[in-house]
């Protein structure tokens, strides 16, 4: 198994590029979406017997790189789904039939490729990895009552679009590290937390959350600084006076701008803790060992040796494993809630996948007695013995709410050595309750 240093998911998440993804800014009104919540309401079957899951790529752009991961995760899925009896004793379908190739539908825009894929007859899809992607998406595949579930969309606004409740996604919004964040600090000792953040959606979000949490765990939070990229100077000068004993940096492109700045006004080492669009390998970048001890945290999870040589065993050129598991996990809940509905029609999927993924309960479910389960198989046999399954996968805990969103998050632990660069040290789950 590759070294948490070694490995390049486990940074490449946190370059500003990955950081990309879920940073831009978006729109949270959808184009006729449909009314109601189809997370939670009962509907009729529907479908034709074949479960077809398409796969929604960005193969331009910064979120590219993750195309291989998720492509090698998704027919890993399907692989395993089809090998346990497949939807009815059907085999599952993954869409495009090509998709193992280097397909001209994964370069065209998002709109275009849920239409292709709506075409092709998707009963669900999977994607797509950027955020600012996500709306126009959403909007197309919603208004034909087909579920969406992103394995990488991390804008915190997302969770207010308005889909109809077919918008999904198994990794955690942005501000679900606030609550990690301010732990760590809180373990540190800090008695005084001040956040350095960018102005943005990003920024803001999370410093809020950040602020949020630290209150609740008694630390004193001293005003947030927000700053221009590239122009952290004063913001760093006003944190400086104010003399806190824990910075936490939230930023993306403007990092290490920032941290270059911070280090200059004397905030160093283990003062400093580091958002997740903060978090690289700085080397030789900032001044030599001002981040010694400093901290930060990034989404997800240290994939297993046996996942691992799996998505080997699809891809043997694959190298870069981020978001495989959300991905991974991503299909089978798909497949587990067609198999929950007997049915493999959109609306049948986004009214079970809550209750699969042991969320919340639609009415027609509750009461009944859940059961654990890691894979496909392991699932449908709980449905047959008249259980309702609860999925955990690569990823974790998912228990989707009723906005789509996972209830628990979690995060890996870096910490900075001498030289800049950052190990990882531990990990650490952020949850909440999946509430209605």
């Amino acid at each position: 198994m590759q070294s948490a240093l070694g490995r390049r998911p486990a940074l490449k998440r946190g370059s500003w590029a990955l950081a990309l993804i879920s940073g831009l800014v978006l729109g949270v009104s959808a184009c006729a979406a449909p009314s109601g919540n189809a997370r939670l309401d009962s509907v009729e079957a529907s479908g034709d017997g074949t479960l077809r899951i398409g796969l929604l790529l960005d193969n331009t752009g910064d979120s590219a790189f993750l195309n291989e991961s998720e492509l090698a995760a998704a027919e890993l899925a399907v692989k395993q789904i089809n090998a346990a009896g497949g939807h009815k004793g059907q085999p599952v379908e993954l869409l495009p039939q090509n998709a193992a190739a280097d397909s001209a539908d994964f370069d065209r825009d998002p709109g275009t490729q849920a239409r292709s894929l709506l075409e092709a007859g998707a009963d669900v899809v999977i994607g797509p990895s950027d955020s600012s992607h996500a709306p126009a998406a959403i909007d197309v595949l919603s208004r034909a009552k087909v579920p969406v579930i992103s394995p990488a969309n991390a804008a915190t606004v997302l969770s207010g679009y308005k889909s109809g409740g077919y918008y999904f996604r198994t990794a955690a919004a942005d501000s679900a590290q606030g609550s990690v964040l301010a732990k760590l600090a809180h373990g540190g000792g800090a008695k005084r937390l001040a956040v350095l953040h960018e102005d943005s959606d990003y920024g803001n979000d999370v410093s809020g959350a950040v602020a949020d949490a630290a209150r609740r765990l008694g630390i004193e939070v001293l005003p947030a600084a927000g700053f221009a990229e590239g122009k952290a100077g004063s913001a760093v000068a006003t944190l400086r006076d104010a003399a806190p004993d824990a910075v936490v940096v939230v930023a993306r492109r403007g990092a290490q701008a920032a941290l270059a700045e911070l280090l200059d006004a004397g905030i160093s080492g283990k003062k400093l803790l580091l958002s997740d669009g903060a978090v690289r390998q700085y080397g030789s970048e900032v001044g030599a060992g001002g981040l010694d001890g400093a901290r930060g945290v990034l989404p997800g999870t240290f994939p297993g040796t046996d996942f691992q040589n799996e998505l080997v065993g699809i891809d043997p050129g694959l190298k870069d494993m981020t978001f495989a598991a959300e991905t991974f996990d991503a299909v089978n809940l798909a497949a587990i809630a067609a198999a929950a509905a007997e049915d493999d029609a959109g609306a049948s999927i986004a009214a079970s996948l809550t209750m699969v993924s042991g969320g919340v309960l639609p009415k027609a479910a509750t009461g009944r007695e859940r059961t654990a389960c890691g894979t496909y198989r392991e699932c449908v046999a709980a449905l047959n013995a008249g259980k309702t399954p609860d999925y955990d996968g690569e990823s974790g805990v998912i228990a989707f709410d009723a906005n789509g969103d996972i209830t628990s998050a979690n995060y890996m632990v870096f910490s900075y050595g001498p030289d800049n660069t950052a190990k990882m040290v531990g990990k650490e789950t952020a949850t909440r309750a999946a509430g209605t």
